[in-house]
């Protein structure tokens, strides 16, 4: 219990910035393309309340996470309140679309790459040892980020890489893609239990890997 408690505290942290700047990334750069609806929701916050979803951001991520450590493992999964985005109000909706969806992972990148940065003037500073608590919440940062990046680039509507992908094909294909939009979360959850969804994520995890070691 004194391990839970511990991996506990060392996430809470790194999970409400994560989850809190990705979607108030999405609200802000909504209204920067004429969209008001985030703003109007009071969703443009920094105040993790906001976006705090109870079953998603606390519930879920609780069980999963007390459960898979009594298994020897530490599996941390759950999700935030989506920002409304009414996209027929965006200046030009399909092309804005791109650039709404990708501001929720870019602010993660972001994220992990400070989540480092921190990390690595702990050990400059000669201050603390590779066990100390902010050292491991520095990692935790930054696998939490990378995580949220990677799952929300899926290309699987409603998720934001199903939004890019929508954007970026011609508008027929584009309205035939979207149809799948209903099953995503279905989809997504199969992924999940056939063990299918690592091995999608991957790649996008190598791509954040391969950017964040930039900064090591």
């Amino acid at each position: 219990m004194d391990d839970f408690i511990q991996t506990l505290t060392v996430y809470a942290i790194p999970v409400l910035f994560a989850i809190t700047l990705h979607e108030a990334a999405h609200g802000y750069v909504a209204r920067h393309f004429g969209d008001l609806t985030a703003q109007e929701a009071g969703r443009i916050s920094l105040n993790p309340l906001r976006h705090v979803d109870l079953m998603g951001t606390i519930v879920v991520p609780l069980v999963l996470l007390l459960v898979t450590r009594l298994m020897g493992g530490g599996l941390l999964f759950g999700w935030a309140k989506p920002v409304p985005v009414n996209w027929s109000r965006l200046r030009k909706p399909k092309r804005d679309m791109l650039w709404v969806a990708l501001a929720g992972p870019a602010s993660n990148l972001v994220q992990a790459i400070l989540w480092v940065l921190i990390w690595r003037a702990i050990f400059e500073s000669n201050a603390v040892g590779g066990g100390n608590f902010w050292v491991l919440m520095a990692h935790a940062g930054v696998q939490v980020n990378l995580i949220l990046m990677a799952l929300n680039l899926i290309p699987l509507p409603p998720l934001d890489g199903g939004r890019v992908v929508f954007s970026l094909l011609p508008a027929r294909a584009a309205w035939q893609y979207g149809k799948i939009e209903p099953y995503g979360i279905v989809i997504l959850l199969v992924l999940m239990m056939t063990g299918w969804l690592w091995p999608i994520m991957e790649p996008l995890l190598a791509l954040g890997e391969w950017v964040v070691r930039a900064f090591v």
